[in-house]
């Protein structure tokens, strides 16, 4: 027995010993390195177990560590974040040189005209307090100014209408609105001038510190430096102290078509707000000036605008329009708008107040629009502004240091050079005879599967989205802004990983990992450089960021491609990976935290319509489909994505259960930083009348429009009457559905209630009368109606069947109808001592009409006044809680057919 064991270890031994029989692969006896992603033409992976010399080939090549790869790349996304929050918060301190601009002498008066409270046209505050403030300052700053320059001031009272497209398009009338005109200019006169716009009415019960008293008040500083000034501008600067832009841009349209100085005018600023301080943005240039940006560049201290911000504006989604509307489509001037955007929770709410806006911002608005100014009132281009109009311009800021800029036509140029560039890369790669096929096929595939899984990530967010929507907890982030990066980014991310995780493993299981790494490094740039070239076809200046997503990768890869080829995945090809699409990711965050800043507040007052976790939750599987684009190519690479995707289902599954919950509620009544819910209340009157003339009914109540997807849900539990009995019925055969609107803007609060309550009688009644009906040669029949009464009215118009408004004495003409409803709506506003509003409409009708030709409906808004509350407003107002803010007023409905 032991000498047989002997026997066979001796055997073993010697056979260990041998010499092994060697089996050659055909690559084998080249002596060349082995090239990552090198494939036989089948496309299965030669090196994999199955395929010969598979182990031992694979082992050379590094794959990524799961924990490390994942800490650097969360470590990365903070170092960015935090870059990015740094560059938002770099403001400036005020200036201690007499010749610039002085924010605390313009904090000083933003104080003195906030202190008057809310400026509603027509009210003394806003036509008698605030224009004396403005006259008495300018009177002062006139007696400092230096014998180089005049001052002239006017005031102007302007009457007139005008159509616009804007909310589904209606017609506005206006009566004695008021406009503070200020002109400075070289004492031998000025030919040509530039102006600068802000608007000292503010909405009702808000004193609108940044809407606009702040830029009113930068206007004011201003003035007082550049007057000072010894030495002479070329230009005249006229500054227009407008006083009726929150009545939907009036008094710019009275400045512009009839004040004698507007024809001097060549290009104009256009100072606004869309929040509360911070930085102001320029989100609107031109139309086709780039002049006007080279001088913004030339002459702003801090610059802070993209085009990627105007063309975002100008194409709808922000249901918002400035004065800038009204001076490019009825002055034909070129110009530039500029808007503070932090804070938008507190914007149009009791909260917008001096004290919340930093000096140091006031400082930095002044100085950006004194240097433009001085700039433009300098410039020989200004004259001849209209022979600079060629073209848009590519321009967008680095970080609020310094701003780039281009033609549009040349930016166009440099694309199609990136994206040929981009094809030349992969057609090198395509081209490769022995490769051709196989490259092909799996690009084919693996991009296939990368839309589908960012289609089937949107889906499946989305129904997170209507699911916490449909279970009354919308809006849980609001006043928790991360919550949302921890519900809707982590699930968007997780289920990106997964799927390719998925794919990895049994789709692509017999495909080399450093392969596929290249694939989908290159699925990204196929990606990007398809958007850059639409973009550029379809003339978006917007297309800059596709570039800089073609351009930087493709220096990454030129950078990474050694370390690559030799070694595989390592963690120095990571950092010099980072390292290359650093720009890239640091500039999309920056974008991306612009469009945050201005949406996410909008959609506390986006309407009843309009579910806003669905909007977010697509918005975040765009952000995080976008950023991690040329990171997909990690989760080929990597040893392992396990722990990855448990934690990010863990992160959000957390989040989920506890937004369920309800533990994060929406909104807040912190006086530090609220963010309240808007609510609007009318105690109304309703009174309808039947074609005789006689009333036919009537009612009372209060109505009430939660201004954000949640309707009352959050407040029923403080005041209980408030439930789904009480939702208010529309009534189908009147305009607008027999409710008084501010705006024709009902498709946006279909969730609306109402609560009966006594019939309240304004002190200053409504007064309505036809005055004439004729019958015209032309087969029309004209009506001519008189109304005299509050300072807030509006005219609803619905033809009947038959019946056409052929004209009226609005607009220009040309009746215009709003194209959600179909009915027709005027807006109207006047300031005091207004004479009794006179119009007229033409109606022609296909046969003799039985139930009459038109339903004609005025409604009235009390919105400031001893006629602007009820003690049953009052008392209902009461009884909201501290997060709410409510806006209140009365207001009637008077319905006539003719």
């Amino acid at each position: 027995m032991e000498r047989s064991s002997a026997a066979v270890g001796a055997v073993r031994r010697l056979r260990t010993q041998a010499p092994q029989p060697q089996h050659h692969h055909p690559r084998q006896n080249q002596q060349q390195p082995w090239r990552p992603g090198e494939k036989e033409e089948d496309g299965r992976d030669w090196k994999k177990p199955g395929g010969e010399g598979g182990g031992r080939r694979r082992r050379r090549l590094a794959l990524l560590p799961e924990s490390r790869t994942a800490l650097v790349l969360l470590l990365y996304f903070l170092g960015l974040r935090g870059l990015v929050h740094m560059s938002f918060q770099r403001l400036v301190q005020p200036a201690r040189d007499a010749k610039e601009f002085n924010a605390p002498r313009a904090r000083t008066y933003l104080e003195n005209i906030t202190a008057i409270g809310p400026r509603a046209v027509g009210s003394p505050e806003n036509e008698i307090f605030t224009v004396n403030y403005l006259l008495e300052q300018v009177k002062a700053i006139e007696i400092e100014s230096s014998h180089v320059h005049t001052i002239s001031v006017d005031i102007q009272r302007p009457t007139g209408t005008f159509s616009i497209d804007f909310l589904g398009g209606f017609t506005s009338y206006y009566d004695n609105i008021t406009n503070v005109v200020v002109k400075l200019e070289p004492r031998t006169g000025a030919e040509h001038a530039v102006l600068s716009n802000c608007h000292f009415d503010s909405v009702p019960n808000t004193v609108g510190a940044s809407d606009d008293a702040v830029s009113c008040s930068v206007m004011l500083e201003i003035l007082h430096t550049l007057s000072k000034s010894p030495e002479p501008l070329q230009h005249a600067v006229i500054f227009l102290f407008n006083g009726a832009e929150e009545s939907i841009l009036q008094a710019s349209h009275g400045f512009i078509t009839q004040h004698h100085w507007a024809k001097s005018v060549r290009a104009f600023i256009n100072l606004e707000a869309a929040g509360v301080g911070g930085k102001e943005l320029v989100f609107q240039t031109g139309p086709e000036n780039p002049w006007l940006v080279q001088a913004y560049i030339s002459a702003a201290k801090h610059p802070f605008g993209c085009v990627v911000a105007q063309e975002v504006f100008q194409s709808g989604i922000i249901p918002a329009e400035t004065d800038f509307r009204i001076y490019r489509d009825f002055g034909n001037i070129p110009g530039i708008d500029l808007a503070f955007i932090e804070n938008g929770y507190i914007y149009h709410t009791k909260y917008d107040t001096a004290d919340r806006i930093l000096t140091d911002s006031i400082q930095r608005a002044g100085d950006n629009i004194l240097g433009m100014l001085r700039y433009l009132a300098k410039s020989d281009k200004l004259a001849k502004s209209h022979e600079y109009r060629h073209g848009n311009v590519v321009f967008f800021d680095v970080f609020g240091m310094f701003v780039v800029a281009y033609p549009a036509r040349v930016g166009s140029i440099m694309n199609y050079i990136i994206i040929a560039v981009a094809i030349l890369y992969l057609g090198k790669k395509t081209l490769q005879p022995r490769k051709r096929v196989s490259y092909l096929k799996v690009l084919a595939v693996a991009f296939g599967f990368t839309v589908l899984s960012w289609i089937a990530t949107l889906v499946g967010i989305l129904i997170v989205a209507v699911f916490i929507s449909l279970i009354g907890h919308s809006l849980s982030w609001y006043s928790h802004f991360y919550v949302s990066v921890f519900l809707y980014g982590t699930a968007a991310l997780a289920k990106l990983i997964l799927l390719h995780t998925l794919a990895k493993t049994f789709y692509f299981k017999n495909t080399n990992e450093q392969f596929l790494g290249e694939i989908f490094f290159d699925i990204p740039l196929v990606f990007w450089s398809i958007t850059l070239a639409l973009l550029t076809y379809l003339g978006l200046s917007s297309a800059f960021v596709s570039a800089i997503w073609v351009v930087f990768p493709l220096l990454t890869k030129l950078m990474t491609y050694k370390e690559f080829k030799e070694k595989g995945a390592t963690m120095k090809f990571v950092a010099v990976y980072f390292l290359g699409m650093f720009i890239p990711h640091l500039y999309l965050i920056y974008l991306n935290w612009i469009i945050f800043e201005m949406f996410v507040p909008i959609m506390g007052r986006s309407g009843s319509e309009i579910p806003p976790d669905i909007i977010l939750a697509a918005f975040f599987v765009i952000v995080s489909i976008l950023l991690s684009s040329y990171f997909l190519n990690f989760i080929y690479l990597a040893k392992s994505t396990k722990m990855t995707i448990i934690t990010l289902t863990t992160i959000f599954a957390v989040t989920l259960i506890l937004v369920c919950s309800g533990i994060f509620f929406p909104y807040s009544s912190d006086s530090a930083n609220p963010r309240p819910k808007r609510i609007f209340l009318q105690h109304m009157s309703r009174r309808f009348h039947s074609l005789d003339g006689h009333l036919a009914k009537s009612d009372s109540g209060i109505w009430i429009n939660g201004l954000d997807y949640g309707g009352m849900s959050h407040v029923t539990p403080h005041i209980p009457e408030l439930n789904d009995s009480v939702r208010t019925k529309c009534e189908e055969e009147s305009p607008l559905c027999g409710l008084p609107w501010i705006l024709p803007v009902d498709y946006l609060f279909r969730k609306n209630w109402y609560l009966p309550a006594p019939v309240i009688t304004p002190k200053e009644p409504v007064r309505f009368q036809l005055l004439s009906k004729e019958q015209m040669p032309w087969d029309s029949t004209k009506l001519t109606f008189q109304i005299a009464g509050p300072s807030y009215m509006s005219v609803y118009l619905r033809p009947h069947q038959g019946s056409t408004l052929s004209r009226w004495s609005l607009g220009d003409g040309t009746p215009v109808a709003n194209n959600v409803g179909g009915d027709y709506f005027v807006y109207y506003s006047h300031g005091l001592q207004a004479l009794p509003w006179h119009f007229w409409v033409e109606l022609k009708a296909s046969d003799k009409p039985t139930k009459g030709m038109v339903t004609l409906a005025v409604v009235t808004h009390y919105f400031f006044g001893e006629d602007q509350m009820s003690p049953q407003l009052h008392a209902l107002m009461e009884r909201f809680p501290n997060w709410t803010f409510p806006t209140s007023w009365v207001s009637t409905y008077d319905q006539f057919i003719f």
